[in-house]
């Protein structure tokens, strides 16, 4: 990277091409806070980060992973952490909204990612220490009050019978409650019944926030 502070790239493969030698040279420390995997999709990045903690080492080679609730949804984002963690990397979940998406690498460098757009995601790439510094601060005071990925998935996992297991997939469906109490074959008051008490058992607020709750959770639609 040149002698810039602060600059801007718009979309994936432009941070790739003008950042993407960062993830390569990282020596101490690698920490990264998303919503989800999305975030930082790159495989190419993704890669560079995992060989470089086999070349550097665990004990040499901090790498810390904040993440919400949202990462944990498919299988192959839950299978990718759990190699990060074989790799020796500390993953944990906030259930508390993240103030920044962003990398940050040996505390030098700050990658900070935008909002979505048609164009791509900005992201903006700095060595302010005092921009570096500020997330830091940010990021440490969530890492703080955040769950260990283990003990976040250890936690109580309710039981689904075949009833509520069959109200989640019809959840998932995208059918209307008429529908989906016809094909159940219960009346729309049942359903609808049934429906608040598999959120309630999930702990979910919307039926949305209920399906992303039963993928944290691996259970079966």
């Amino acid at each position: 990277m040149r002698n810039e502070q602060v600059f801007s790239v718009q979309g994936d493969a432009e941070l790739l091409a003008r950042a993407g030698h960062l993830f390569e040279s990282l020596n101490s420390e690698f920490l990264c806070a998303a919503r989800d995997l999305r975030t930082w999709s790159q495989p190419e990045a993704r890669a560079a980060v995992v060989n470089r903690m086999r070349a550097v080492g665990s004990s040499d080679l901090t790498t810390r992973k904040l993440l919400s609730p949202a990462a944990l949804v498919e299988e192959e984002s839950r299978a990718h952490l759990r190699l990060l963690r074989s790799q020796g990397a500390l993953v944990r979940i906030s259930v508390s909204p993240l103030p920044h998406e962003t990398i940050v690498i040996d505390r030098r460098v700050m990658i900070l990612a935008g909002q979505e757009a048609a164009a791509g995601r900005e992201y903006t790439v700095t060595t302010s220490r005092t921009l570096v510094e500020g997330v830091l601060s940010l990021f440490s005071a969530v890492w703080e009050t955040s769950l260990d990925l283990d003990a976040y998935l250890r936690r109580d996992v309710p039981h689904l019978d075949a009833d509520g297991r069959r109200i989640l997939k019809a959840l998932g469906s995208g059918l209307t409650d008429a529908s989906a109490a016809r094909r159940l074959g219960v009346s729309l008051r049942t359903y609808r019944r049934r429906v608040a008490e598999l959120m309630a058992s999930l702990d979910a607020g919307s039926r949305f926030q209920a399906g992303l709750r039963a993928g944290e959770l691996g259970l079966p639609r």
